[in-house]
């Protein structure tokens, strides 16, 4: 337990020290003194702050911690350290069905504003349908190369059906290929408030699910010797993931690697409890991917690469040590 205490401490104490960074630095550097003594602030530095920044920070935060989440879940439930929402084309349906819902202009009297993450939720759900439906079909133990393998066979299709949809539309949606390379540049807080109901409800779905997940990691002939429902969890799971992803996607685009690169140093860390391993991962998805969104507004300032650019750069070499130290091992 002293194990664990320690690393929520730390996990913390990190995010509190990207979050202060994230804030204060900038083409505008502003002492956080403005945050608890605004009489002191100039108006600049208050909008700077409130309107800019502030948000810019919790929606990068509330996106790392959804990726992370999704990630460990995945991660778990396939039990599989190379699942992530990135490498099993969840991300790519997720894009699809945002995309798909400014391409047609939907919207509905039902949803209203969350018309955009929903259908970008059904957008994953499908694709992470498909992408293990086509597994089983070609490799009923559905190995971890079959599995990637056709998690890039998925994405390659479904970014055919993104470029197609911006080939025959005008220059209005050529201007979101920069979000969708992954962003969340002046977003504001109307994408925060947009994203944070499904953190909790994809949030709610895994942490609900937390023991069964745990018994799934021994098999599921043995989950299901221990009185766990593995048809229904299983369900809960991959819906709860999807909409951690899809809502992710819906404000920020596609940014690779965070469900991949974070759940499985947390567990290399902590152990594989996900009592523990769910909110630690949460934790420093969110801590990780403030601190990219810094990297990326700050290294070429006053330009600014989209954060997708930096997760990758971390993401691929971790990924290829993992894929590799797995075949070792196979």
């Amino acid at each position: 337990m002293k194990k664990y205490l320690v690393g929520y401490s730390v996990s913390l104490v990190l995010l509190a020290i990207a979050t202060w960074l994230a804030i204060s630095i900038g083409s505008v550097r502003v002492p956080l003194s403005v945050l608890w003594q605004p009489s002191s602030a100039d108006a600049i530095s208050a909008n700077i702050i409130w309107k800019i920044r502030m948000p810019r920070v919790m929606l990068a935060g509330l996106v790392g911690a959804a990726l992370a989440m999704a990630g460990a879940a995945f991660q778990g439930l396939l039990k599989n350290p190379l699942a992530d929402p990135y490498t099993l084309g969840v991300s790519s349906g997720a894009t699809v069905g945002a995309v798909m819902t400014m391409f047609f202009g939907l919207t509905t009297t039902t949803f209203g504003l969350f018309t955009l993450p929903v259908f970008s939720m059904l957008g994953a759900l499908a694709a992470l349908i498909a992408v293990l439906g086509f597994a089983r079909l070609v490799d009923r133990s559905m190995r971890m190369e079959t599995l990637i393998l056709t998690g890039i066979i998925i994405s390659a299709f479904l970014s055919s059906v993104i470029s197609l949809m911006i080939a025959l539309t005008g220059e209005e949606l050529r201007q979101i290929l920069h979000w969708l390379m992954g962003s969340v540049s002046m977003r504001g807080w109307a994408y925060v408030q947009l994203v944070w109901p499904f953190l909790l409800l994809g949030g709610g779905l895994l942490w609900w699910n937390r023991m069964e997940l745990n018994a799934l990691l021994f098999g599921e002939e043995r989950a299901q010797y221990l009185g766990v429902n593995v048809k229904r969890s299983k369900w809960q799971i991959l819906i709860g993931s999807s909409i951690l992803t899809g809502s992710a996607v819906a404000v920020s685009g596609t940014i690779g690697f965070v469900g991949l690169v974070v759940p499985h140093m947390t567990r290399l860390i902590f152990g594989t409890d996900h009592r523990h391993l769910l909110p630690l991962a949460m934790i420093n998805g969110a801590t990780l991917l403030i601190v990219c969104d810094l990297i990326a507004r700050t290294i070429i300032a006053p330009s600014e690469l989209p954060i997708g650019v930096i997760t990758s750069f971390i993401g691929a070499p971790v990924f290829a040590y993992i894929f590799f130290k797995q075949r070792k091992r196979g």
